[in-house]
């Protein structure tokens, strides 16, 4: 069999050689070149040594051979795999025997790294391990008089640094980089440091990088709104402590009581029964830090699992032995202090909860397939999967983290608060967008219980960055995806998560563009490709799927689904207006998802502006309308108007999503005189926050109020939120509306912040856990008038077909691209490698400490702590 390699590009290696002649090595294919005018005396000489037992040898092999094929046959076509007989399959076999004409089939290079060297340097990247290591041993250094504890023995009233990681360059610097007038930008670090001794928190600034005699540190203020941060804004630290301590002093005297009520018991202790789960916000505006927490059930999927004891706790200042409960709410009975509700259990009066299921063993709120249901018919069947029989036909610059397909290019980096972000995206040479990241995700629940009706998390916070989590090949993303590390540095040391990125295109299983047409040329598809960029952080319950998808045309697809548990609540028949009841004494809570980005648009430059297309209807009358239909019609029209300043860029998608905005270009026009530009396109759950009045998110999340807004960009207003900012509502460190004070967004450089979400009504099928189909949200950055025709014409993986003549056969040209004929390698069995971590001494953990850390990582949300571990 031969193959056409000619369509290749010249750095990609060929799938296949011509093995027309692949039994035959090298020299004997020479050999018989070079002796073909002795072709026929060879051929003659071997007549003559055909013996008559060798003719009927070959005639009853000519016989016998397809009889033995057709009783075989059937035990051919029945086999589920191709596995026996094909030793090495897969690992370094490069053709394999099919049971059709003998042909020999390679086995596909189906995931190759093609190699790209970025034209840049990652000027985006987070710090390496090596350069953290060396700005904390900078930072203990006496000269800093930072007075530093290291953080897994820091108490609240300790100094400790909480975070390092890159800070952004500025973006004019960056581009001067970018376009090849300077030398790459001096690089800097942003680390924040919990001064306990006098409860302060404070954002440093150091640089420049690496450490020298010329490297300073300073407060980094510009960034925020206020000028301090209020140590009652902070995190638990990490190694958890005090925390612990409290659930001891607190839940361990009402062992009797939560046994009794519940059937377990909270102590504080490793082998606990029942666990603790805070609320957020802590703080109103930092004067105090309270906190109400809930009891669960210590079981897989405990998130569904809450029992019906709330406590509200003061865990102001930095000393432990001061934090205090201040009330206690069991069955909607409000008491004083624990001691009244114990006493109320003792003498009769308390009025009993239904009492949850003790010893559950159905598993309900596992994973587990065991009492799910019956095995559906083919289900012993692998599905199908996704391979690219020609090679990737992407590229990445694992060091620089650059990735290039189809003419995108764009870099990738990542931070602990928000995860993955890209940079400097091009198409077809021209650069799009110079920024888009996720920015926060807010949860605010309903119900009537304390913990449902008062929980408003912001997941930057508790990092959504540090909660990035291995994918799970071939589930999370294709087998043959492309993937990445990622690394952060925190209050515990620096770690990198293997498998942190995916990188995969796919076939989205339908046309970009097609037609069945009659005339010349106007009946043909064009196959829709697409390639993924995607992370997956679990904060506490909720999974978050982050997704980049990049199209032929131009398309920049932003998507956000959510898996995992539902914070469940305790169910009563006073609930049914705030959810559904999911099992015996468990309910879905209402809740809303806002998730914003930042999209740091440069259409054709920097010099950006922002139109409002929208539609309306008109009623007219024209010479030629006649009397039978009437003398005036309706239709619409299409009214285009500027946005000029700030103060009108807090905006509503139209109604019925009649109209769009679009950010152009008043400066550089297409062909046919229109400024270029991108279309924000609202898909799947455009929606904004429902609770605008909550004091509990009054100025913290006014972001979250509008489905979009536009700003002109400031590198003093980087984010529009913090992590700071889920403890203070009446004054947080960002406030979103300060960002808006009348600037001209005529021919500015523009940044669009973004919302997606959904409004959570939970239902029965999100138990055991939420689906991605359902809990999905997207927005589509498409070119409007950004080209003078749709440049995914230019792709090669098209059909052209014409109408034949009577008699004839269908004219179709496929532009010389035809499909692979290779044998998929196999899928190697599955493997989860996780987590690498590095103390902050920089001495690799151990398995134990691995296995702490990531109880840690659950406890930041749920706020549990186990004591014998500390």
């Amino acid at each position: 069999m031969s193959m056409n390699n000619s369509r290749l590009r010249p750095d990609y290696q060929p799938l296949l050689s011509n093995q027309s002649t692949s039994s035959l090595d090298v020299s004997s294919r020479f050999s018989i070149e070079e002796h073909d005018e002795n072709a026929n005396s060879k051929k003659s000489k071997l007549s003559s040594i055909i013996s008559l037992k060798t003719v009927l040898a070959l005639i009853c092999g000519m016989i016998l051979y397809p009889t033995m094929m057709w009783a075989i046959r059937p035990l051919t076509d029945g086999l589920r795999s191709v596995d026996s007989g094909m030793e090495g399959y897969g690992a370094g076999t490069t053709s394999v025997m099919t049971s059709q004409g003998g042909e020999k089939v390679p086995v596909c290079d189906t995931a190759n790294l093609l190699p790209v060297k970025a034209p840049r340097k990652n000027i985006w990247k987070n710090l390496s391990i090596k350069e953290a290591q060396a700005i904390r041993q900078w930072l203990w250094e006496p000269e800093r008089s930072l007075n530093l504890t290291r953080s897994n023995l820091a108490a609240d009233n300790d100094n400790s640094i909480f975070m390092i990681e890159a800070f952004t360059p500025k973006k004019l610097d960056a581009l001067a980089y970018l376009n090849g007038s300077t030398e790459i930008p001096d690089k800097y670090a942003h680390a924040i440091i919990h001064h306990g001794s006098t409860e302060q928190i404070v954002d440093y600034l150091i640089g420049p990088l690496p450490l020298s005699e010329y490297t300073t540190i300073r407060p980094l203020t510009e960034i925020y709104h206020r000028p301090d941060i209020p140590y009652n804004a902070h995190a638990f630290n990490p190694n958890m402590t005090a925390f612990g301590l409290l659930i001891a002093k607190h839940f361990g005297p009402m062992a009797e009581v939560t046994q009794d009520l519940f059937g377990g018991v909270a102590l504080g202790m490793e082998n606990d029964t029942l666990i603790g789960s805070g609320t957020a916000p802590f703080s109103y505006d930092g004067e105090w830090r309270r906190v109400w927490v809930g009891l669960k059930k210590n079981v897989p999927g405990h998130f569904l699992h809450p029992v019906d004891l709330y406590v509200y706790f003061d865990l102001s200042g930095t000393d432990p032995a001061l934090w205090h409960a201040l009330r206690v709410v069991y069955n909607n009975q409000v008491f004083a202090s624990l001691e009244e509700f114990k006493e109320a259990w003792a003498n009769g009066t308390l009025i009993r909860s239904k009492k949850p299921l003790i010893n559950d063993t159905s598993g309900w709120a596992t994973r587990s397939r065991v009492g799910k249901g019956n095995k559906r018919d083919l289900d012993d069947r692998a599905g199908p999967r996704s391979v690219s029989f020609d090679g990737l036909r992407f590229r990445v610059d694992p060091d620089e983290q650059y990735v290039t397909w189809m003419g995108w290019s764009f870099y990738l980096g990542f931070e602990r608060d928000m995860g993955l972000n890209l940079w400097d995206i091009n198409f077809r040479g021209e650069r799009i967008i110079y920024e888009i990241s996720p920015q926060e995700a807010m949860a605010q629940y309903s119900g009537t219980d304390p913990h449902q009706a008062t929980t408003v998390f912001l997941d930057r916070a508790f990092g959504m960055g540090q909660s990035v989590k291995e994918l799970m090949v071939g589930y999370d993303c294709p087998s043959e995806a492309i993937y990445l590390p990622a690394t952060i540095h925190t209050a515990t040391g620096s770690s990198t998560r293997l498998n942190a990125i995916c990188i995969f295109e796919k076939d989205s299983a339908k046309p970009l563009s097609r037609h069945t047409g009659w005339l010349k040329d106007e009946m043909g598809a064009i196959k829709g490709y697409e390639l993924t960029v995607r992370s997956i952080s679990t904060v506490g319950n909720y999974d978050y799927l982050f997704d980049y998808t990049f199209q032929l045309d131009g398309t920049i697809e932003i998507r956000l689904s959510a898996s995992g548990y539902l914070q469940g609540g305790v169910w009563d028949s006073t609930q049914a207006p705030y959810g559904h009841q999911i099992r015996d004494t468990t309910m879905g809570s209402l809740h809303d998802h806002v998730i914003n980005y930042k999209v740091d648009f440069d259409i054709a430059g920097t010099r950006n502006s922002l139109t409002a297309a929208t539609l309306e209807t008109e009623t007219i009358t024209t010479p030629w309308v006649n009397d039978d239909w009437g003398k005036t019609f309706t239709q619409q029209r299409i009214n285009r108007k500027k946005i000029l300043t700030e103060d009108d860029s807090r905006l509503e998608y139209p109604k019925n999503m009649e109209g769009n905005y679009i950010i152009t270009n008043e400066e550089e026009h297409n062909a046919w005189g229109y400024p270029r530009g991108y279309a924000i396109h609202p898909g799947a759950s455009a929606i904004h926050l429902t609770n605008l009045n909550c004091k509990r998110t009054q100025d913290n999340v006014n972001w979250a109020k509008h489905h979009l807004s536009v700003t002109r960009r400031h590198d003093n207003e980087p984010t529009s939120s913090t992590l700071w900012n889920i403890h203070l509502p009446g004054a947080p460190t960002v406030d979103f509306y300060k960002f808006f004070d009348g600037e001209s967004l005529d021919q500015e450089d523009l940044v669009a912040w973004i919302n997606l979400g959904t409004h959570h009504i939970p239902r029965a099928e999100d138990s055991p856990q939420t689906l991605t189909n359902v809990a999905t949200s997207y927005v589509l950055l498409t070119p409007f008038n950004y080209n003078d025709y749709d440049v995914s014409m230019e792709s090669l993986n098209s059909v052209l077909l014409n109408a034949p003549e009577p008699d004839a056969e269908w004219e179709i040209d496929e532009n010389g691209i035809k499909p692979s004929f290779c044998l998929p390698k196999k899928v190697p069995q599955f493997t989860y490698t996780g987590l690498k971590s590095w103390d902050e001494e920089g001495n690799p953990f151990n398995d134990e400490s691995v296995l702490m850390q990531r109880k840690m990582a659950e406890s930041w949300h749920g706020i549990h702590a186990e004591l014998k571990e500390l």
